[in-house]
């Protein structure tokens, strides 16, 4: 009898979706690979992409050890053709990008692109939070 083979965990196609993808969507993204490691095949993109990755973005995200400086907003067309295990909205309504995928999540995120630093950086916790129990309920 021969021993049983090791269950390797499954990889979870998961993109994020947002109208400019430079703040939102981009922080989700990051969050997600850093959490979910080699777990996750993780994407974001937005409908109308920015030029640039917000700053105050890059900012937030540095005080917590990512690097999005050179980082570029992505159009549907950067994401691969596939169908995704979930797609999230970040609270877009129907601005946001819609791809195939198995399940979609509305996360209803305010846009801070807009808001004084301090409360920037709450969004930036509230997107750490969810992914962190996106990728909980998808390893459950």
């Amino acid at each position: 009898m021969s021993p049983a083979m090791p269950a390797f965990p499954r990889v979870h196609r998961i993109v994020f979706l947002c109208v400019e993808n430079s703040c939102r969507s981009q922080m989700a993204e990051a969050f997600a690979r850093r959490h979910g490691g080699p777990r996750v095949d993780v994407y974001s993109a937005g409908s109308r992409p920015a030029s640039q990755i917000n700053a105050k973005a890059v900012e937030v995200m540095g005080e917590r050890g990512f690097s999005l400086a050179q980082h570029q907003p992505k159009a549907l067309a950067d994401v691969p053709d596939m169908e995704f295990d979930v797609a999230v909205t970040m609270g877009c309504g129907d601005d946001c990008p819609a791809l195939r995928a198995r399940r979609r999540e509305d996360w209803n995120i305010p846009d801070p692109k807009d808001m004084p630093l301090e409360e920037f950086r709450k969004v930036r916790d509230s997107i750490d939070a969810k992914v962190q129990e996106l990728l909980a309920r998808l390893n459950a």
